[in-house]
Order: structure tokens, then C-alpha cells, then sequence
């Protein structure tokens, strides 16, 4: 198939579908979720940088995920 020729209207039906719909919301139901944690997490370790990117990198939860269960671990402070 060449993707030059997909027209407007083959757009608009596929978007319109509801299988693709629901699959769309399901997809930003989980991307929201994760981002939610990840940016919570993040401004709760005082990771600056760390939240503007999550914050702006969409990536359907594939970014959020990493950072929390490999960059989000609190480091213990030493007691002295």
C-alpha cells in the first residue's frame, strides 16, 4: 500500500471507528496513570529535570514506567 494515497476520508473513518476509539482512550487512560505517578514521584525526590521531561515526553507510559522503578529510588541519607 502506498501511503501517498490514503485519503482524508480513510482517515476520518478509521479515527471514527469505534474499536479504534475505544483503543485511543484506553491507551490514554494508561499513559495518564503512569505520568501521574512518574511526575508525582518526581517532584517528590526533587528531580527537576526529571519531571520537566516526563512532562513533555509522551511515550503511552514507556518513560514513566522506567523512571520509577529504576530512577526513582530515594537515596538513604546518611545520619550523623
Amino acid at each position: 500500500m502506498n501511503y501517498s494515497q490514503i485519503s482524508e476520508a480513510q482517515i476520518a473513518a478509521f479515527l471514527n471507528d469505534p474499536k479504534i476509539m475505544v483503543l485511543l482512550a484506553i491507551f490514554s487512560i494508561w499513559a495518564l496513570i503512569w505520568k501521574g505517578i512518574a511526575l508525582w514521584k518526581a517532584s517528590k525526590n526533587d528531580n527537576k529535570y526529571w519531571f520537566i521531561a516526563l512532562l513533555l515526553i509522551n511515550t503511552i507510559g514507556i518513560l514513566e514506567i522506567i523512571y520509577i522503578f529504576y530512577f526513582s529510588k530515594k537515596k538513604s541519607k546518611a545520619v550523623i
